[in-house]
């Protein structure tokens, strides 16, 4: 299994300078479609349900007070295996036109982010834990509905 900063050092390596909300949403898809597709998490870093999304608190600890990154240091993007690059090469194709806010907007409406959340309002705080299993759950049902990619 990669690690989180892995996961985020192939990403950069792959799409270059982005935003750091970027960088937190693709890293929650790519573990989302990962369980879906591989049946087991891609990395082992817990995510929350932060206001703006999903944010994976160990990434945040390297990028807080950035607003973008263009590297990725603590990570090496050849701790993936070919399948775990495959996996997140897929999500990348299909987020990447996406911006931060965009891709934030949509976890705002998938079950995962809402069920962490549960009665938190909309513009409160919270660090509630996204489950691996409503992940697993969601990505896998959507999955079923149509061909996402």
């Amino acid at each position: 299994m990669a690690n989180v900063h892995d996961v985020a050092a192939y990403i950069v390596s792959r799409l270059g300078n982005m935003s750091t909300m970027k960088l937190q949403k693709l890293c929650y898809y790519s573990q989302g479609w990962h369980l879906a597709w591989e049946g087991g998490p891609l990395f082992s870093s817990k995510i929350e349900a932060w206001r703006l999304g999903p944010v994976v608190r160990d990434l945040y600890s390297f990028h807080r007070r950035r607003i973008s990154v263009q590297d990725w240091p603590p990570g090496d993007p050849e701790g993936l295996t070919e399948i775990e690059k495959s996996v997140v090469d897929d999500v990348l194709d299909a987020y990447k036109n996406m911006s931060g806010i965009q891709l934030s907007e949509l976890t705002h409406q998938e079950q995962p982010w809402l069920r962490a959340r549960g009665a938190v309002g909309p513009g409160a705080n919270s660090t509630a834990e996204v489950s691996l299993a409503d992940m697993l759950s969601y990505f896998t049902a959507l999955g079923e509905q149509s061909r996402p990619f």
